[in-house]
C-alpha cells in the first residue's frame, strides 16, 4: 500500500502534500473557537505525519513548510501577518524541530517497510524456485532409477539361463518399485503424501499384475512417512504382499488381505494379515533363505525395528515394528 502511493507521479505526491495542508488549515479554522490560545500547529502536525508516511520525505517537507507559514499567518499573533518576534521565532523553531523529527522517523519507517516488502517478495521467489528445483530433482532421480530397472529387465531378455533371467527380472522390478516410491512420496505441489494414498495404488497395481482374486483393505496410514523411512517401509509392505499373493493365494485362490499402519505411538506398526494358505509347519522367517524375506529383514534392520511372521486363527500375520519419525 505504501509503495503504491510512493510510486505515484511527482505531481500527485506534491499535490497530496498541498491538499493535506489545505485540509489541516480548514480543520484548524473550523475548530478555532474550540481551541484555547497557544495551539497554532495542532492540526498541522498530523498532516505532516500522514504526508511523510504515504508520499515520502520531500512532499512532507513541502507540507511542513506550507503548514508552518499558514500557522504563522493565521494563528500566531499578531494575526494575518508574518511579523517576527522573539516568541514567534521560538514557536517556529519548536515547530520546525518537531516536524523534522516526525519526518525523519516516519519516512525512515516507511522506507524500512518498503525494504521488508521487497525482501519478502524476494524470499517468496527464492522459495518457489527452491520448491521447483526440488520437484524437478525428485522427478529426475525417480526417472533415473526407473531407467536402471528397465535396463535390468532388458538385460534379462537376452539371458538364456532361466535362474539368471528370473533374478534380473526381479531385481529390475524391485528397482522400478523404488523409483515409483520416490515419485509418489510427494504430491504435485511437493508436500509429503499420506502413506494410505500411494500404498493403495501400489497394492492395487501389484494385485492386478499378479492376477490375484483377493480383496485388499487398507487401514491407518493417514500421515506421511518420513523420507528416510518411506522406501524401506514400502518395500517391506510390497515384499510381504507379493509373498502372500504368490504362496498364500497360489492358483487364483480368492481371499482377503488386510493392511494396517498404526502411527499413533512412538513405535509404528505395519501389519499385513491374510486368510490364505499359511507357511509350512516349522517355517522360521528369521532363517529363511528367500530373497524377499532377506530384503524384509534387511529393511527392518535399516529402520532399527523388527519383523515377525506368525499364524493364528486361520490368518497369516506379518508385522513390522519400528521407531516412528515424523516427516520434515
Amino acid at each position: 500500500m505504501i509503495s503504491l502511493w510512493r510510486e505515484r507521479s511527482t505531481v500527485f505526491r506534491y499535490g497530496f502534500a498541498v491538499a493535506m495542508t489545505l485540509l489541516a488549515l480548514a480543520v484548524r479554522k473550523g475548530l478555532d473557537d474550540w481551541f484555547p490560545p497557544g495551539f497554532p500547529y495542532l492540526t498541522f502536525f498530523p498532516a505532516v505525519v500522514v504526508t511523510a508516511y504515504f508520499v515520502g520525505r520531500r512532499p512532507a517537507v513541502l507540507c511542513a513548510g506550507l503548514s508552518g507559514l499558514a500557522a504563522w499567518y493565521f494563528f500566531i499573533p499578531p494575526f494575518d501577518s508574518f511579523e517576527i518576534t522573539f516568541a514567534t521565532a521560538v514557536a517556529l523553531a519548536f515547530y520546525g524541530f518537531v516536524v523534522g523529527v516526525d519526518i525523519f522517523f516516519i519516512d525512515g519507517m516507511a522506507v524500512t517497510v518498503r525494504q521488508l516488502e521487497a525482501e519478502r517478495l524476494r524470499y517468496a521467489e527464492l522459495a518457489e524456485s527452491r520448491d521447483l528445483l526440488y520437484r524437478e530433482l525428485h522427478h529426475r532421480v525417480s526417472n533415473n532409477i526407473q531407467v536402471v530397472g528397465g535396463l535390468l529387465r532388458l538385460q534379462a531378455a537376452g539371458v538364456t539361463d532361466g535362474d539368471a533371467r528370473h533374478a534380473l527380472n526381479e531385481a529390475g522390478g524391485r528397482i522400478e518399485v523404488i523409483a515409483r516410491i520416490q515419485r509418489d512420496l510427494h504430491n504435485a505441489v511437493g508436500d509429503p503424501a499420506p502413506f494410505r494414498i500411494f500404498a493403495t495404488s501400489l497394492l492395487d497395481d501389484a494385485r492386478q499384475a499378479a492376477g490375484a482374486q483377493v480383496t485388499v483393505t487398507l487401514e491407518g496410514g493417514d500421515a506421511p512417512l518420513h523420507a528416510d523411512q518411506a522406501t524401506p517401509v514400502t518395500l517391506v509392505l510390497l515384499e510381504c504382499f507379493n509373498n502372500t499373493l504368490e504362496h498364500g493365494f497360489a492358483g487364483g485362490r480368492p481371499g482377503a488381505v488386510e493392511v494396517r499402519l498404526d502411527q499413533s505411538g512412538e513405535q509404528h506398526v505395519l501389519t499385513i494379515r491374510d486368510d490364505g494358505v499359511g507357511p509350512p509347519e516349522g517355517f522360521d522367517p528369521r532363517t529363511s533363505s528367500s530373497l524377499g524375506l532377506r530384503i524384509v529383514r534387511a529393511m527392518a534392520g535399516q529402520l532399527g525395528g523388527q519383523f515377525e511372521m506368525l499364524r493364528a486363527d486361520g490368518w497369516t500375520l506379518s508385522r513390522l515394528t519400528y521407531p516412528g519419525r515424523r516427516p520434515d
